[in-house]
């Protein structure tokens, strides 16, 4: 509980822009919405510095028990970079998912940037793709994608949710945030303070002397 209240996880929780009450039956799209969050928080992969998106999943999977805790309820690992034969050519889902509570895969597409158009276009090909490669027709709801980046535009984002016709999601995550370091202006602490009247205090006392 207290790492949910620290998380602010009340504030995040079913908050991703998504299309799943035009995409899914009322009681999927419900329970799909409220397992979503934006912005996903990924400070417990330790990043801190630049990076790509291959050592982002690498950090992500590195800490699997704190992605799926961060991902929700019901989520089981299926693999990264899982590939699918799509007639002549090879797909990498970046990671798949499956949830037990939805009964459906998950697509989840992470990307370092800021999105745009085009990255729709891309998971939903990976979702219709995995209806038909992977679905078992009486075992699996539809699947559902995910993409997680860096930055979007509230706008552009919904403009393109409305333009597909699969069940999609789109968030932000956010890395553990970096402090700057103390600069000139900011309060100074006990040691600093004490330190600063000793000086002051010595360079009175040979003041004093000097004149005598």
């Amino acid at each position: 509980m207290l790492n949910f209240i620290g998380t602010d996880l009340y504030e995040r929780q079913g908050k991703a822009l998504t299309n799943f009450k035009e995409t899914l039956p009322e009681e999927t799209s419900e329970l799909a919405q409220e397992l979503t969050k934006d912005p996903y928080n990924f400070a417990f992969t330790g990043i801190t510095t630049k990076h790509n998106e291959l050592k982002l999943k690498d950090a992500l999977l590195d800490n699997i028990t704190h992605f799926l805790l961060e991902l929700g309820t019901g989520f089981a690992y299926v693999g990264k970079e899982y590939r699918l034969q799509i007639g002549e050519k090879e797909k990498f889902i970046d990671l798949l998912f499956y949830n037990l509570n939805l009964s459906c895969y998950v697509v989840v597409e992470v990307k370092i940037g800021e999105f745009d158009f085009t990255d729709v276009g891309q998971l939903g090909g990976y979702v219709v793709s995995c209806n038909h490669i992977l679905r078992k027709e009486g075992r699996d709801n539809p699947t559902i994608g995910l993409l997680v980046c860096k930055q979007k535009d509230n706008l552009v984002a919904q403009y393109s949710l409305e333009s597909s016709s699969q069940p999609l999601g789109i968030s932000e995550f956010e890395l553990a945030k970096i402090y700057p370091g103390k600069v000139e202006g900011t309060i100074p602490t006990i040691e600093e303070i004490e330190q600063g009247l000793t000086d002051k205090t010595d360079f009175t006392v040979q003041r004093l002397h000097g004149t005598k």
